[in-house]
């Protein structure tokens, strides 16, 4: 059935209209790269709704048009029903996150990115679907990423009449079309020139020390006086927003209304920050870069941008994410001065010089670069696929952050070992919550509303309060009669009523606490309190391993155990926003199979005796420490090893660096090492300490201290890690002794890379070829010593010694030595070590 559409007033895309209808009549798929302001969002759908495609034998198919954000999936929905006079809910319909407004004759339905992942997953074959439009894609939301992903895997595999087009006022056109599979040729790319209205660029840089909201309020105090119209002004986040609010209200006039517009807001305020200022006021919109797409502030002909974003950043490493402050992208400047456009001519101010313009990025970087990928790896096992390489991304999921999701889907038995999902998988994934608070309502048993209500507390920012204690925000939400809190306990509600029909008693206690509740979210994050720093601040250990701190003063500070929820900031620095108490006995309860008994059996440097403890730990975290004692079966050589690996060789009784034969075998093995890394072991201090287990602990399983640690078991543990093979060319290429022609057999020093001699130059007289090791490729070092073995003369190089310096030397010692030989050719003299004898 074809819809009627009135004629509407003329917007830049109206020019490309018929080149977009050709494109898909004709191909499966085309990209619209359109100017903020030439009214994709709105015309693009309605223009479709009556073409061929559409229609689906006598049934006719939808439109689903994906919005990056609740308020503007609704903002979009409502404006394109009154442009074809009816409520929205008819022709036009929405569906987002807590909300909808759809019907049986709805043929347009603008749906969050995160909707239209579900109904993919639910509905591989889109049924009665005949399009999918990915709004505002460059912004490259996680979602729609994953969305776009299924879609063309869906194309693909048995749905080559489905259309799909990614559209954006700043899209890389060129690199999104080499995502489309198009065999025969290049999937259309359609661009919109010009925008509904021009607009003015004023650039407005901070003065030296100004911080951003005391340059916002200069300049807005500036538009307020110089332009007619409203103004929206984009802030990085919430607090700025409402410090700014509180100075504008002592200064502007009260036929000014000032409405902030940031995500945690209920829909109700929102749509008060949309909706055209009242007859006879001007207002100004204070938003963060919620604003800056898809939605339409009548009225506004301003706009003033800090250029900030505060963007998520995750860690998987850590598994916290922190916000930062960063300066928008190209991209996102040029959205948030479309907004000045769209209904008049229209000004914008900069706050920022001209120049550094030119080098901010292009666009803003990729969610799934960022994001913790637990959905989207949880959505994807249910699509069958463990390997993100089997679908076309745009950008890959990295491996860290993907590899982390795995770990911690399989740690809530979301995913088997093998990584496929299972039945409780399954659950969580039917579930309209992230992977974690969706495990944690599914455990709760008896308390499903009470734990809905707390993961709808944990993903609906503000709602209940900002209090650390997660106590006292659900006590808050409870007592709430706002529409968003009443909406929200009824969402609740309808989780539990879910959950009720596929998930059955888990054995759980019937009361438990909040604490108790959020670990089986974070069991990584249960965490025990270790004293205040120097700055008051509560540090608490996590069973994760990492540290959090929170305010000394806050409720949660003095507690044993808390769950934390909400950790933001850098990993030396984290900081826990949200958490709640948990008691020892509930963590013993609970987390059973995580828990640890070990004894440890340690050295006491202090006694020199060993000690034995019994530590219970939950993962990374000593949960306690008690003295026990020590049994006749108990491996000591385990704790010698440990200890002195924490210690060093210097709590041996054993001469380890010196003359001792384990000393000489450890220095020969040095050399070699240096000579020949590949075949002969590191045998420094760091190597071998690393190794124990691998060389001394097998040869010291009967030692009860390091009294009985021998050079016996050093020596031994040394040839055991050479290896048999290499110990039968340790002599050859390293000798422990040189035969000196006297016949005396004299040991080598070696050090590093260098072999010393230390002899009487007379015991070497009659040697012709100057001594080495490594098979004659390293010279030895010659330390010549006189007859009461003092040094006379170091070389390398002993013909060349007999030859030349060895007439000074010979005049040196018959004048100190008398009664020994000093023959004028040494190297044809005979060897001696002793004096003439006498009468000679």
């Amino acid at each position: 059935m074809n819809i009627n559409i009135p004629s509407l007033t003329k917007l830049p895309i109206d020019d490309c209209i018929e080149a977009l209808k050709s494109a898909l009549q004709n191909h499966n798929s085309a990209i619209l790269v359109a100017p903020p302001g030439a009214g994709k969002t709105t015309r693009v759908p309605i223009a479709l709704l009556n073409e061929p495609w559409m229609q689906t034998g006598t049934k006719d198919s939808k439109i689903i048009m994906l919005e990056p954000r609740r308020i503007a999936a609704r903002s979009a929905a409502h404006y394109m029903a009154s442009l074809l006079g009816e409520k929205v809910g008819q022709t036009i319909g929405y569906r987002v996150r807590m909300d909808s407004k759809t019907s049986s004759q709805t043929r347009i339905e603008v749906v969050t990115e995160g909707v239209f992942t579900r109904m993919i997953l639910d509905d591989p074959e889109l049924t009665g679907v005949a399009a999918i439009l990915f709004d505002e894609y460059h912004e490259r939301s996680l979602d729609a990423d994953l969305g776009l992903a299924l879609a063309l895997d869906v194309q693909e595999a048995f749905r080559p009449d489905l259309r799909i087009m990614p559209m954006s006022a700043t899209m890389d056109g060129s690199r999104v079309a080499q995502l489309f599979d198009n065999k025969q040729e290049a999937v259309p790319i359609i661009v919109s020139e010009g925008r509904a209205y021009p607009i003015k660029i004023r650039y407005e840089n901070k003065t030296p020390n100004e911080r951003t909201e005391e340059a916002m309020l200069r300049i807005i105090r500036k538009a307020h006086s110089e332009e007619a119209g409203s103004i929206l002004c984009f802030l990085p986040g919430q607090s700025e927003i409402l410090r700014l609010a509180k100075s504008l209200e002592t200064i502007l006039p009260t036929t000014t209304l000032i409405t902030p517009l940031y995500g945690a807001m209920p829909p109700a305020q929102q749509d008060v920050a949309i909706k055209p200022a009242p007859k006879g006021r001007r207002k100004i919109v204070l938003a963060t870069s919620i604003a800056q797409t898809s939605i339409t502030i009548d009225g506004v002909r301003t706009v003033i941008d800090s250029g900030l974003a505060r963007v998520p950043v995750y860690e998987p490493n850590t598994g916290i994410t922190r916000l930062e402050t960063q300066r928008a992208a190209k991209a996102s400047i040029d959205q948030r001065a479309g907004r000045a456009g769209r209904t008049q001519e229209g000004v914008v101010y900069r706050i920022w010089h001209e120049g550094q313009t030119a080098s901010l990025p292009d666009y803003e970087r990729p969610e799934i670069l960022e994001a913790d990928l637990s959905s989207l790896v949880l959505d994807l096992a249910e699509w069958g696929v463990s390997d993100p390489k089997g679908l076309k991304w745009l950008d890959k999921p990295p491996a860290t952050s993907w590899a982390e999701a795995v770990k911690l889907l399989t740690s809530i038995s979301a995913l088997d070992e093998k990584g496929v999902i299972t039945q409780n998988g399954k659950k969580i994934r039917f579930m309209p919550l992230p992977p974690r608070l969706a495990n944690m309502v599914l455990q709760a048993d008896k308390q499903i509303e009470q734990a809905s209500l707390l993961a709808l507390l944990l993903t609906e920012r503000g709602l209940g309060g900002n209090a650390v204690d997660l106590n006292h925000r659900i006590e808050n939400a409870k007592r709430d009669k706002g529409p968003r809190a009443v909406k929200t306990k009824k969402l609740a509600k309808s989780i539990s009523n879910k959950i009720g029909a596929i998930n059955h008693t888990t054995g759980s206690p019937d009361t438990l606490s909040m604490g108790a509740l959020l670990s089986f979210a974070y069991p990584d994050r249960i965490a025990k309190n270790m004293g205040k720093d120097p700055q008051g601040n509560s540090q608490f250990r996590m069973a994760n391993g990492r540290r959090a701190m929170l305010d000394g003063s806050g409720p949660l500070a003095s507690v044993d155990y808390i769950v934390a929820a909400e950790i933001q900031g850098k990993a030396s620095m984290a900081r826990i926003l949200s958490a709640a108490e948990i008691e020892f006995d509930e963590i013993e309860a609970l987390h059973s199979t995580r828990i640890k008994n070990i004894r440890k059996i340690q050295f006491d440097t202090q006694t020199k005796q060993f000690k034995a403890r019994l530590i219970v730990s939950l993962n990374q975290l000593q949960l306690s420490s008690q003295p026990s004692k020590l049994m006749p079966e108990d491996k000591l050589a385990d704790g010698l090893v440990t200890t002195l690996r924490e210690q060093g060789f210097s709590l041996l009784n054993i001469d380890i660096d010196g003359k001792s034969e384990a000393s000489n075998l450890r220095a020969r093995l040095a050399f070699l090492h240096t000579q020949d890394h590949d075949n002969f072991p590191d045998v420094s201090d760091t190597a071998l300490l690393a190794s124990l287990e691998e060389w001394l602990l097998p040869f010291i399983q009967n030692a009860k201290g390091f009294a009985d640690i021998k050079q016996s078991h050093l020596v031994d543990g040394l040839n055991h890690l050479v290896g048999y093979e290499q110990l039968t060319q340790l002599n050859k290429l390293a000798p422990k002794r040189f035969d000196i022609p006297t016949g005396s057999k004299i040991t080598l020093r070696y050090k590093n890379d260098t072999v010393t001699l230390s002899v009487r130059v007379q015991e070497l007289f009659g040697l012709k070829i100057h001594p080495s090791v490594m098979n004659g490729v390293v010279p030895i070092t010659l330390e010549l010593l006189s007859p009461a073995y003092r040094p006379i003369q170091t070389t390398m190089d002993l013909p060349r010694f007999w030859a030349g310096s060895w007439t000074d030397v010979k005049k040196e010692m018959k004048g100190r030595y008398p009664k020994h030989v000093w023959p004028d050719d040494p190297s044809n003299a005979s060897p001696t070590a002793r004096a003439k004898p006498r009468g000679t």
